[in-house]
């Protein structure tokens, strides 16, 4: 991992610390997740949903952006109780976009 980061590595611009999870179990703890994406790198933050909209999904953060590279390469697709997860790079502008839509309908 530390050869990555010596060597000037240039990554696509959609590529960030944020990771956006989608189809989770509605039942999965915190604690999980961290079990989970921990295995990639150091994580800052996770934020499980837990709202009727936002359940099944979650926000993961990490510290460094070559470990939310390489658990967004690993995670996606991977079988978490009969559920594959859908792994994105968080884009606030998509995000924005969804909820706008939802509001006029």
């Amino acid at each position: 991992m530390a050869m990555q980061r010596k060597t000037n590595v240039r990554l696509p611009p959609e590529v960030n610390r944020i990771l956006y999870v989608r189809n989770l179990p509605y039942k999965i703890t915190a604690e999980e997740m961290y079990d989970i994406f921990g295995k990639y790198g150091a994580i800052r933050q996770i934020r499980v949903g837990n709202t009727p909209e936002t359940r099944g999904t979650a926000f993961v953060v990490y510290e460094d952006i070559f470990d939310a590279k390489n658990a967004c390469d690993h995670l996606s697709g991977f079988n978490v109780c009969n559920r594959y997860l859908v792994v994105l790079y968080y884009q606030s502008n998509k995000a924005f976009k969804k909820v706008d839509t939802d509001k006029k309908a």
